[in-house]
């Protein structure tokens, strides 16, 4: 075999290689997995739906009314201890106002108005009322337990929480 033989043959060696990858690659990519990655490739951002962001649940008005007369945002009521507890927090931006909500004697409550039925902070023996009545401080969270025996209070049910002259309504139930 002489040198430009020998030379030409690995061309065409190179070239047939060569071919057959581009070959194998176009059948790659119309087979369902090349599909698969060209298309997660090409995927647009998860949808809105399936984001975890949650929006302030009392923007504008409400916020404002919360902040400035009570001096509390962050309200939040939860489905707790399997359903037997509903908890709810709130945090204090003004401790002078929010002093209605520590009260000791100011009895809270929370009422579904979709069962009829009124839930009150249960009082137990060793530990006392579940909900905290210290001076309020600025900055800090505070929360209350109300009994939910037989579990009348549903996740997603809108309730209103009443505590002396605090009022808020159409809370949801996380």
């Amino acid at each position: 075999m002489t040198t430009s033989s020998a030379t030409g043959s690995r061309f065409w060696l190179l070239a047939a290689l060569v071919a057959s990858s581009m070959a194998s690659g176009a059948s790659l990519a119309d087979s369902p997995q090349g599909k698969d990655k060209t298309a997660a490739a090409d995927a647009k951002p998860v949808s809105p739906a399936a984001s975890r962001y949650k929006p302030d649940r009392f923007a504008g008005r409400a916020g404002a009314y919360f902040k400035l007369v009570w001096g509390v945002d962050s309200l939040a009521v939860r489905w707790a201890e399997s359903g037997e507890v509903i908890r709810f927090n709130y945090r204090v931006l003004d401790a002078e106002k929010a002093k209605t909500l520590n009260d000791e004697k100011a009895e809270p409550s929370l009422i579904d108005p979709r069962v009829g039925v009124s839930l009150v902070v249960p009082s137990l023996e060793k530990v006392g009322k579940l909900r905290q009545s210290v001076n309020p401080e600025e900055g800090k969270s505070y929360w209350m337990a109300f009994s939910n025996k037989g579990r009348l209070v549903k996740r997603g049910d809108h309730v209103d929480i009443v505590i002396g002259q605090f009022r808020a309504d159409g809370l949801v139930v996380d």
